[in-house]
């Protein structure tokens, strides 16, 4: 039995960095949606821009899963 060591290091770095990025972009949603009230108290203009950028990180982290399911069914 042989293990390919290059390629289990490049699936545990992908997938570290997957990881990374996809918690770091749902919490960038999370901050969005938390910044939204503090916006809309001061001006409206910035509620409505921090609620539509979280909703874009929150759409963007369920087609990044969308995607894993996919590649993991195909």
């Amino acid at each position: 039995m042989s293990i390919d060591w290059a390629a289990l290091g490049s699936v545990f770095g992908v997938s570290l960095a997957v990881t990374v990025a996809l918690v770091g972009l749902f919490t960038l949603g999370i901050v969005g949606l938390s910044k939204q009230e503090s916006a809309a108290a001061s001006t409206g203009g910035s509620a409505t821009v921090a609620r539509t950028g979280a909703y874009a990180c929150f759409a963007l982290c369920a087609a990044a899963v969308a995607y894993g399911i996919f590649l993991i069914v195909a």
